[in-house]
């Protein structure tokens, strides 16, 4: 199934280089128009069917969260492309299906076309409300163990199943707990990080700080060199805190001696 797409970008260059990608990577996205602030994609979208808009955050006048509120109601899916990553997580509160850091990364761009695409597909089989996100968890969402190495997320249209083994790390952020899968996927838990520092085996699982839990799975290497920090597979680094590494120091050499 096409997906009719809108691209909303301020930068001539960042609207051309993502209209390429799409056409020679993505050839189920069919980009149906491309807008330069977030009046002129209104316009486009009273004008067109679309179901999916790649939107750029940090724009004059307007950002790309002011054109939110013109997508209540409407089928329209929204991936952020942006150079900044301080807005993350409030990309992923808003329901977007992705998060793309310019320079955007081919193989990013092509899991989150092709999560868009899952999602279209589900919706025309009435698999999931129109009006729902397959991972937007609300407050009265409740997230329990099921088994040693399961973890089940249940919402309103049912539960998702999670291997234990899939999470690299999880951040905190408030009352809120973002899930860092092992397919860059992210998911947002409207529940605090101590109830899964609780929950989590704590053979495979360490708070290395107090808004971090790590998976000893994706562990690569210990440093003090620019303040303490695990670095994981991914290159990733994440802070430690002083009276957190002593205990995170113990358990690693536990976990890879056994």
């Amino acid at each position: 199934m096409a997906l009719k797409a809108l691209i909303v970008d301020d930068e001539e260059y960042s609207r051309k280089s993502l209209y390429f990608l799409l056409q020679e990577h993505c050839p189920e996205v069919v980009v149906e128009g491309i807008a330069k602030s977030v009046a002129e994609a209104r316009e486009q979208i009273r004008e067109q069917s679309l179901n999916l808009i790649f939107l750029d955050i940090a724009m004059p006048k307007e950002s790309g969260f002011d054109l939110l509120p013109d997508l209540e109601g409407k089928n329209i899916m929204v991936i952020f492309t942006t150079a900044y990553d301080q807005y993350a997580l409030k990309a992923l509160k808003a329901s977007a299906i992705d998060y793309l850091l310019k320079p955007i990364d081919i193989d990013e761009l092509k899991l989150a076309v092709k999560k868009a695409g899952e999602r279209v597909e589900l919706k025309s089989k009435n698999v999931v409300d129109a009006g729902d996100t397959l991972h937007d968890y609300t407050v009265n969402n409740s997230l329990q163990a099921n088994g040693e190495n399961k973890i089940t997320l249940t919402h309103t249209n049912g539960f998702d199943v999670i291997d234990t083994a899939d999470i690299v790390y999880i951040e905190a952020d408030s009352n809120y707990s973002v899930f860092h899968l092992q397919n860059n996927e992210k998911i947002i838990i409207s529940k605090p990080l101590k109830e899964f520092e609780e929950m989590l085996d704590r053979q495979n699982f360490v708070r290395i700080h107090k808004s971090v839990i790590v998976n000893f799975r994706y562990v690569k290497g210990y440093s003090h060199k620019n303040g303490l920090q695990v670095l994981l597979d991914d290159k990733t680094s994440l802070p430690v805190s002083r009276r957190r590494s002593n205990e995170f120091q113990e358990k690693a050499k536990a976990y890879f001696k056994s």
